[in-house]
């Protein structure tokens, strides 16, 4: 790369008895890089721009002309031809740089005024007004969280995307729904066949105990009080009843496994283009990502093209596993969503490994699951 990029000079040699010029140069330590015979008077040799004042000293009668040059002169003189020319293509990628990093419209899509007014006057608050330049991917997300805090009881739901040079902000409205207060008397019975490990009851009869089995529908708490086999009037049960619940599960895993995952990160970059790479302009580059491309500079005639890209990290998962290897992951992933449906207060007791098979390219695991979860159901008493 080093000698690629050295000053060179093309010259061509006119004259009697050219190979005496030639023995000349070479006396003088001149290094001739090439060396090419046109005719008996006239030859064509390239030797380093350094000599080159050398050799026009001992031309004597020789007539010496320069044909071409290369490496950094031919870079040098290139752009001192071309410089008005690059000057100008400079100063409008720079604007054309600056124009696609700010905001010139903001669209917040919503049917009701108030909140679509609302919404604007929080983006103006956090620095998201037109003619700005563009928020990161992560101010954006810390933007949206404070707009969600700061109005738990109005937004339910709230995205800013950004579209070329223009914010699109979705947002969904928090309806509250006040339920009717419906006083009619119920029991409190099982959802589900389960062992009773807790019950907890504000009003109504407790009829059963802990660790006794019931099925579903089965009366746990009674809201009808007895007292010596008479009814002494019918309540409304309140509570709650934590059980024991049992599931079996069959899991697939596959021994190969490829999965491309989006981080979340995002980022607008350009790019040349040429034959079949991409020479990124930045600094900052992502290993794995999708990208999508919009044309702004292309030749026909030439292999070169610059871009604009909207590009998304991703992670890539690739994976050959053994059959213990598969195993493991085939009951982790079944473990994952038996828990994807728990709530805060319910948990996996214990769990158990009953059998597996393999079929083709996958695994197919059985599993037991013993949940700790709320079998609150309930049952109007007529």
């Amino acid at each position: 790369m080093i000698e690629k990029f050295k000053s060179k000079v093309a010259l061509k040699i006119k004259g009697k008895n050219i190979n005496r010029f030639i023995k000349r140069l070479t006396t003088r330590k001149i290094n001739i890089l090439s060396l090419k015979y046109i005719n008996d008077n006239e030859a064509k040799i390239i030797i380093y721009k350094k000599d080159y004042e050398e050799v026009l000293k001992v031309k004597s009668i020789y007539e010496v002309l320069e044909e071409d040059v290369f490496g950094y002169l031919k870079i040098q003189r290139t752009l001192k031809i071309n410089k008005h020319l690059i000057i100008f293509l400079l100063i409008g990628y720079l604007i054309f740089l600056t124009l696609t990093h700010m905001v010139f419209d903001i669209e917040v899509v919503h049917s009701n005024k108030d909140i679509r007014n609302l919404i604007t006057e929080e983006l103006k608050e956090n620095g998201i007004t037109k003619y700005t330049f563009k928020k990161s991917y992560q101010e954006l997300n810390k933007i949206k969280e404070k707009i969600l805090n700061d109005h738990p009881d109005k937004i339910e739901w709230l995205e800013i995307e950004t579209q070329g040079t223009k914010y699109i902000v979705r947002v969904e409205e928090r309806e509250i729904v006040r339920e009717t207060e419906n006083n009619n008397p119920r029991n409190i019975v099982a959802k589900k066949d389960a062992v009773i490990k807790k019950t907890i009851a504000s009003k109504g009869d407790i009829v059963r105990n802990t660790d006794d089995y019931v099925k579903k529908g089965d009366i746990i708490v009674n809201g009808e009080i007895m007292l010596e086999d008479k009814s002494m009037g019918k309540v409304k049960a309140e509570g709650k009843v934590y059980g024991e619940v049992w599931y079996v599960t069959k899991t697939q895993y596959p021994f190969v496994y490829y999965e491309e995952k989006e981080t979340g990160n995002t980022k607008e970059n350009y790019a040349i283009k040429f034959l079949n790479k991409d020479i990124e302009l930045s600094l900052k580059k992502y290993k794995n990502k999708k990208c999508e491309e919009n044309v702004l500079l292309s030749h026909p005639l030439l292999p070169i093209k610059l871009v604009y890209q909207k590009q998304k990290e991703i992670k890539v998962i690739s994976q050959i596993l053994t059959f213990d290897e598969a195993l493991v992951k085939a009951e982790d992933y079944a473990t994952k969503k038996i828990e994807k449906n728990l709530r805060q207060d319910e948990y996996i007791i214990r769990s158990k490994y009953l059998k597996s098979s393999v079929k083709e390219s996958t695994i197919e695991v059985e599993m037991f699951f013993a949940v700790y979860e709320d079998i609150t159901s309930y049952q109007e008493i007529e």
